[in-house]
């Protein structure tokens, strides 16, 4: 063997496992790869794309889900083509209202014979059974007032309902049917522990069209749409569209979280901004209206208002947050427990109040006569008061009742002060402004500079000042005096509570010019 060196076995299995095995680790090793690949591409949009069906889901719940019909029967005779009548004052839906109507004008025109029968304004809704026994609830504006309410279910059944109670400030009803056989029912779930993203499903009866499903998400929680005082909506980007209201909006495990109650939509059609009103704010009030008829909510007899940056720098709170006390009721439990206006109620019964609307939610759903601790800041420094709840209702009542007013004639002395004109408190301006009796001193406001922080501000004429950094005003002369020590102490605003002719009251911040 010239010039080659002879190979040792172990040379030689080495070069027969190169050849021959590392193909069969490469083969292998790409498969196991391509296997764990082909597991993650499987797995990963799946989770992505949420449930592969709800059908199981929507078969479970939808028998449950109701349309409601409802009319008030007008014994006066009326022109087809009359326009229709006023939904009740905040209602989100109009419930086919505009849509009746615009075929009686279309039918008639504009001189359409009277009609000989009473008319009788619909609307159309949905809702859902929560008692087996026949307990269905919908939303308030769904009903109104009407005088025949008839249930529809998914059988084609039709019966007619008792309403048991209704509330305008949730925007709930409850009704009662008495069917002939158990209804198929189903269970409230715990909307706080909804989450952003979690995936809904909304049933009802969109456009009239009888019993539809739609899937979305939670897209927000805690909304605050102004529609009452106790706003705190779940948004969904399921479709909701005029009929929905008072439908159910369903977690996955087929527990109803939300009433369907109010979308926000240019066109009147789902544009993906839907609100429901969480189930944990409405099973309070279902179960007053079950028990009682009627709503039994906590009060203290205050007013509030927001405390922004300006506020809290003058009544030293260190941060924005509370109620601000714009005003307290000579009625109502905070009088007897020494709350006073400039007050920061900072929390209530152990809980937190961040803002101003975190307030009346808490106090509305703590039992009616229950002994609660208050926490206030006043003078830069915490206090705790215990205050027995009252009712609320009976405030509204008695607050309703009041009135007074008189008129003389007296010439006003005028004083300017920080962009505002004011006078003394005469019986011409009381005549002028319909400022009740109830409002004895302070300094009227005449006129408002619109170009300075009290026009800013939305300061009108009439409105009156009743103090000044928690001093009173006795008149324009004390108004100037009291802004003038602020200014010479250097201070940047002046806290004033300012009172309406009701007497109703706020605080404004207004920068020492």
């Amino acid at each position: 063997m010239d010039g080659e060196l002879p190979l040792h076995l172990g040379q030689i299995l080495g070069l027969y496992w190169e050849k021959h095995m590392t193909s069969v680790v490469r083969a292998t090793s790409s498969a196991l790869l391509s296997g764990l690949a082909a597991v993650f591409l499987t797995l990963a949009p799946a989770s992505a794309k949420g449930p592969d069906s709800l059908a199981d889901l929507s078969a479970q719940v939808s028998d449950s889900v109701v349309n409601i019909s409802a009319i008030q029967t007008e014994t006066k005779p009326v022109k087809g083509a009359e326009a229709p009548p006023g939904l009740p004052p905040g209602a989100p839906f109009d419930d086919l209202f505009e849509e009746f109507f615009r075929r009686q004008q279309q039918q008639h025109g504009q001189n359409a014979p009277e009609m000989p029968h009473p008319r009788k304004p619909g609307s159309l809704g949905s809702g859902f059974v929560i008692d087996a026994s026949g307990i269905i609830i919908t939303n308030n504006h769904v009903i109104a007032d009407a005088n025949e309410v008839t249930v529809i279910f998914t059988d084609g059944q039709k019966l007619k309902a008792e309403i048991l109670g209704k509330d305008q400030k949730v925007d709930v009803a409850v009704l009662r049917v008495k069917p002939e056989k158990p209804l198929k029912a189903v269970k409230f779930g715990d909307s706080d522990k909804s989450r952003v993203g979690d995936w809904v499903l909304a049933v009802g009866n969109p456009f009239g069209l009888g019993g539809s499903v739609t899937a979305g998400i939670v897209s927000a929680r805690n909304r605050n749409i102004d529609s009452g005082p106790y706003d705190n909506y779940i948004q969904t980007d399921a479709a909701i569209n005029k009929g929905n209201s008072g439908g159910p909006l369903f977690n996955m495990d087929g527990e109803v979280i939300g009433i369907n109650t109010a979308i926000l939509s240019p066109s009147g059609g789902s544009v993906g901004i839907g609100f429901a009103t969480p189930s944990n704010t409405v099973q309070p009030v279902i179960d007053q209206l079950q028990k009682y008829g009627e709503t039994r909510r906590g009060w203290l007899g205050v007013r509030i208002q927001n405390v922004d940056d300006a506020i809290a720098e003058s009544l030293n709170l260190g941060a924005v947050r509370g109620a601000l006390v714009a005003g307290v009721d000579d009625r109502g439990p905070a009088k007897h427990a020494d709350v006073k206006a400039g007050d920061v109620i900072v929390k209530f019964d152990g809980k937190p109040i961040k803002e101003s609307r975190d307030l009346p939610k808490l106090v509305a759903a703590t039992p009616v006569g229950k002994d609660v601790e208050l926490v206030v800041v006043r003078g830069g420094k915490e206090q705790t008061k215990t205050i027995k709840l009252g009712r609320l209702e009976d405030g509204e009542k008695a607050a309703a009742k009041e009135s007074g007013e008189a008129q003389e004639s007296e010439k006003p002395v005028v004083q300017t002060v920080l962009g505002l004109e004011l006078s003394k408190l005469s019986d011409e301006l009381r005549g002028r402004f319909q400022i009740k009796e109830s409002v004895k001193s302070g300094a009227v406001i005449t006129r408002v500079d619109p170009r300075s922080d009290a026009g800013e501000k939305r300061l009108q004429p009439g409105e009156i000042v009743l103090e000044i950094n928690q001093e009173p005003v006795s008149d324009p002369a004390d108004a100037a005096k009291k802004v003038k020590v602020l200014k010479d102490a250097g201070k940047k605003t002046a806290l004033l509570i300012v009172a309406n002719g009701h007497g109703d009251t706020h605080f404004v911040a207004l920068a020492l010019e």
